[in-house]
């Protein structure tokens, strides 16, 4: 009886605590998302809305990476356009209003803007490399009709690659209808995805952008006495392939080692709240992507600087 007794108030206090740490971690999602999605949200609809405007003006010069820039552009407005939807969830302590179909493509959204964005940077410090190493040989590579194949590419495998996750099922508790929270039955499934994902949309593409920087610093070096215009190539080049890998650095490189690690602890059903406080924060970088891609765009795109101007001066 005793031992009964003592099994049963052990149940109890585990019972106890998960329920105050949920409590705990859905407080402090209700004070930290709300503010930075809505801050996201509007920077980036302005910064996005505004570059798309700029990249399909007539004027606008026609280059392989003002196209890799332009998908860009609308993959991050995609996202930003569900951010008011993801702040009212956490604004109502975690309570999903909109639907499940929505909900769904909520967290679709969230992951294909993600490795889109990652792709589409990725694929601009390669074309910027070209332009450095190889500016003849490989110059088909790198023209306007290869890039428009290359997005279409891009954006058909992040699409199909995510599918799965719009088969997500809610998580109910207590008539509150759980959204965009790890379901405890799904951790293990999730686990195996992201070791996936981590190798297939982060770790390639970080790796080929660092060897893209790399291999440029050393082709710039070699190159001692550039002519102006080739001058103007190398230093356009070298600002896309240094700003897209601080985006990654910042961004998503904490996004993704955190997250395995979370996902490692609940695999193993253990609750770490600070790891998960970490892991909401380094969320938010990744989703601060979006309002920062169109820095990327007034320094490296082409012709982009004088039409913002010329918009400013109308």
């Amino acid at each position: 009886m005793e031992l009964v007794s003592n099994t049963s108030e052990m149940a109890l206090n585990v019972s106890f605590t998960n329920s105050s740490s949920n409590c705990t971690i859905d407080s402090f999602k209700q004070a930290v998302y709300p503010a930075v999605y809505l801050t996201i949200f509007f920077l980036g609809a302005v910064g996005n809305g505004l570059s798309i405007y700029v990249f399909f003006q007539p004027s606008q010069r026609k280059a392989s990476v003002n196209i890799y820039m332009q998908n860009l552009a609308i993959s991050d407005l995609m996202f930003v356009s569900t951010l008011p939807f993801r702040a009212t969830y956490f604004l109502l302590g975690s309570r999903w209003i909109f639907g499940e179909a929505l909900c769904r493509i909520m967290t679709y959204t969230l992951y294909v803007n993600m490795y889109c964005s990652i792709y589409f940077l990725t694929v601009l410090s390669v074309v910027r490399f070209i332009a450095i190493v190889y500016p003849f040989k490989l110059w088909k590579v790198t023209n306007v009709k290869n890039g428009k194949i290359m997005c279409t590419a891009i954006w058909f495998f992040v699409l199909a690659a995510s599918s799965p996750l719009l088969s997500n099922e809610f998580a109910g508790h207590n008539r509150t209808v759980k959204c965009l929270d790890l379901h405890p039955d799904n951790t293990y499934k999730f686990f195996l995805m992201n070791n996936i994902v981590l190798v297939v949309g982060f770790i390639l593409p970080f790796c080929t952008i660092i060897i893209c920087y790399v291999f440029a610093i050393k082709e710039l070096v070699k190159t001692k006495t550039p002519q102006k215009k080739t001058s103007i190539c190398h230093k356009k080049a070298l600002s896309t392939i240094i700003i897209t890998l601080i985006l990654l650095l910042l961004c998503f490189l904490p996004y993704h080692i955190l997250r395995t690690i979370h996902l490692s602890y609940n695999v193993c059903h253990q609750d770490n709240l600070s790891l998960h406080k970490a892991v909401v924060i380094t969320l938010c970088l990744a989703a601060m992507n979006s309002c920062l891609d169109p820095v990327l765009y007034y320094f490296v795109a082409e012709n982009f600087k004088a039409q913002i101007k010329s918009l400013c001066c109308r």
